[in-house]
């Protein structure tokens, strides 16, 4: 049986890099409220079944799908096998991100590295967007009054340089212009995109500068609230953002950082 045969009118979510981590946290929450998933993963297929058991658990359809974000006929494939698994997409959440395999100094950035988290965090995300969004319209052609949202998970690194790791920066701060742009174009249809900011999460990917980041917290007050932040504090800012209780709100971005964004003397 498919996940479409027998669906009711839960919404559906496609949350990109959603095996582990921020993604995990997302699609839970997603299913928690009202929303089968699409359980999108690059690589570990163990960890995206155990994101599908917690969906199922949540109460939501899961359906796994293997696609590299970074890849323009894995992108196409992905889309393809939400329509015929789900037959809508609701919730665009673009969560997929990797860091560089190396922290170097600016002045040793490599070509490759640049191409790779580029490709995953920017490139990618920018081109599913555009393919999505375009079904959405269709969508919303058909049904007026549906609520369609696009989020982008975004990062701190979209606006504090961090020089060891460049590629990252700017991949982060091309997707904070490309939420305003993709808001700005589909205003007209009413699907809705915004941005959450998350500062340091207790993920994986911060997993090996944990001592920098503990240290940091700790004795130089990196955020006033001084603690790491959990994957399920993001979630909940998703889940409220397509909840409908933001339907005035589109090219906002939310910060989930514990008081990083704030400037004090």
């Amino acid at each position: 049986m498919t996940a479409r045969e027998g669906a009711s009118e839960r919404r559906v979510a496609l949350v990109t890099g959603s095996s582990r981590g921020i993604g995990r946290a997302i699609a839970v929450e997603l299913a928690r409220s009202d929303c089968d998933v699409v359980i999108n993963y690059a690589a570990n297929r163990a960890a995206a079944g155990e994101t599908a058991s917690l969906v199922e658990a949540a109460g939501g359809k899961a359906l796994v799908v293997q696609a590299n974000i970074a890849a323009r006929a894995d992108r196409l494939r992905l889309v393809e096998e939400t329509r015929d698994g789900f037959g809508r997409v609701d919730v665009l959440v673009n969560n997929a991100g990797i860091a560089p395999r190396k922290r170097v100094d600016l002045l040793d950035a490599s070509e490759e590295s640049f191409a790779e988290v580029i490709g995953v965090n920017l490139e990618g995300p920018f081109f599913l967007t555009r393919d999505v969004a375009k079904w959405m319209v269709a969508i919303r052609a058909e049904h007026p009054a549906r609520p369609l949202h696009i989020v982008n998970i975004s990062s701190l690194s979209e606006y504090a340089s961090s020089v060891h790791r460049g590629d990252y920066c700017l991949a982060k701060a091309g997707l904070g212009m490309m939420t305003k742009l993709f808001a700005d174009r589909l205003a007209a249809e009413n699907i809705l995109v915004n941005a959450v900011r998350p500062g340091i999460v207790a993920t994986d990917m911060t997993a090996e500068a944990k001592e920098k980041y503990e240290r940091l917290l700790r004795d130089d007050a990196l955020a006033p609230l001084r603690r790491w932040g959990q994957p399920e504090e993001v979630a909940r800012v998703v889940r409220a953002l397509v909840s409908g209780d933001f339907d005035f709100s589109t090219g906002a971005v939310i910060d989930v950082d514990g008081g990083f964004h704030i400037q004090s003397l």
